[in-house]
């Protein structure tokens, strides 16, 4: 049976994500990779576990060895870039590999595309107010 809508609880708040772990297979190869795309450490336990937050806000990604074979990715991580093409032409200079060069897409987003080590796949991109009001939004309760 299908009920309204739930606002979950944390700590008197609204639920948000706190952040997403990635299983990965080469732990100094993983965190030297975020490190490059700009994300900043904030937790460093090799050989294991390391979390990452985004520059310039409180959202966070991890990354950790298990010893099981990543399983092939199934999620598409989005990163949001104010000034897309700079940051693909800065990620480029340090040596980093996009299978997708800064396009502007059908949805009205500008995306460029590549993937980790561990074959994740990531998009930087550029929506400006398209991300929470795109022409489509969806108006009344569904």
């Amino acid at each position: 049976m299908v009920h309204g809508p739930t606002s979950l609880d944390s700590h008197g708040g609204t639920m948000r994500l706190n952040h997403v772990t990635l299983i990965v297979t080469d732990f100094d190869r993983s965190t030297a990779f975020y490190r490059t795309l700009g994300l900043v450490p904030i937790v460093h336990e090799p050989p294991r576990y390391a979390r990452f937050r985004c520059p310039e806000s409180d959202e966070t990604i991890s990354v950790e060895v298990t010893g099981e074979a990543p399983a092939p990715p199934r999620a598409q991580l989005y990163f949001e870039c104010l000034s897309l093409d700079r940051t693909v032409a800065e990620l480029k200079a340090k040596g980093v590999t996009f299978e997708q060069d800064p396009t502007d897409m059908s949805y009205l987003w500008r995306e460029a595309r590549l993937k980790d080590p561990d074959g994740h796949e990531i998009r930087l991109y550029y929506a400006a107010d398209n991300r929470l009001n795109p022409p489509w939004k969806v108006t009344s309760g569904l």
